[in-house]
């Protein structure tokens, strides 16, 4: 069977463009969630904040400058399938070189420093953070999310016991979203990882934010929790901006995988009101 050849000089120019696209448009659902949203917040200032939003969204779509001056650290999710003949040079270095780009042309905040300690920023916004999946057939989707430091520094993991269950699941959820108050720039998205082990269920949590804007998951299970933290999580009453008010969150997404008997691993991955994400399948 002839495989399939895509050259890595392709994969550069997409990236180069889904950066920018990113940072200055959000997502037909971001924006109908946002709508239908501010019909429901009781709060007048909470309503003045979701009018302000939309109003930044829409600016920022028709002139092409960033939604937020945190132009995020660069996440990359790509499906690559196993049919596929990558020629023309490094994949992951054509990935980095259109974050460069994008970044460069699209004059986007740099965000990324070379080391954590040291504090230098490398003056390119890479390297990006690059999540590959191999997948079946002849199809490549690459799906760019700019993470900002706000929500990304709101987030976080436990491991709990299989004792905690559901209860703890929820305990520890609403307690991280209690104690970001403001910080993430509400309202926000919460991604939620079960099970696993340390690092999948970090993974899951912040996979669970590519999901269609509050798209219920496919277990009734989950669907059903999601239903609960999204009620409780707006019962807190931080509301738009942590001003107070009816609106925190616009959507709860769970991802789940399976775990080992002896634990039960929770993460909770925040996104602040513009979730910012663009894709591509070549």
């Amino acid at each position: 069977m002839e495989r399939r050849i895509i050259e890595v000089g392709k994969i550069t120019e997409a990236v180069r463009n889904l950066c920018q696209e990113a940072n200055t448009q959000l997502p037909p659902d971001v924006i109908a969630k946002l709508k239908q949203a501010s019909l429901k917040e009781e709060s007048s200032l909470g309503k003045e904040v979701f009018s302000q939003l939309l109003e930044n969204a829409e600016i920022s779509s028709q002139s092409k400058i960033p939604l937020c001056q945190d132009t995020g650290l660069v996440v990359v999710f790509v499906e690559l399938g196993q049919e596929i003949n990558l020629i023309g040079g490094s994949f992951y270095d054509a990935i980095n070189e259109g974050v460069r780009q994008g970044y460069k042309q699209g004059y986007l905040r740099n965000s990324v420093l070379s080391c954590p300690l040291e504090r230098e920023n490398t003056n390119d916004n890479t390297p990006a953070i690059i999540h590959t999946e191999i997948t079946s057939g002849d199809k490549l989707k690459i799906t760019i999310v700019p993470k900002g430091g706000g929500s990304e520094n709101s987030s976080g993991m436990c491991m709990l016991t299989p004792a905690d269950g559901i209860r703890g699941i929820k305990q520890f959820v609403l307690q991280q979203i209690e104690s970001a108050g403001a910080n993430p720039c509400p309202p926000i998205i919460v991604g939620i990882g079960i099970g696993g082990n340390f690092e999948k269920v970090a993974f899951l949590a912040k996979k669970a934010l590519l999901r269609e804007i509050g798209e219920p998951n496919k277990n009734r299970s989950y669907a059903e929790l999601e239903e609960e933290l999204l009620c409780e999580i707006n019962n807190l009453g931080i509301g738009p901006q942590g001003l107070g008010g009816r609106i925190t969150a616009l959507a709860v997404h769970i991802e789940a995988y399976p775990c080992h008997i002896a634990s039960l691993p929770v993460a909770v991955n925040i996104q602040c009101h513009a979730s910012r994400h663009k894709e591509i399948i070549f």
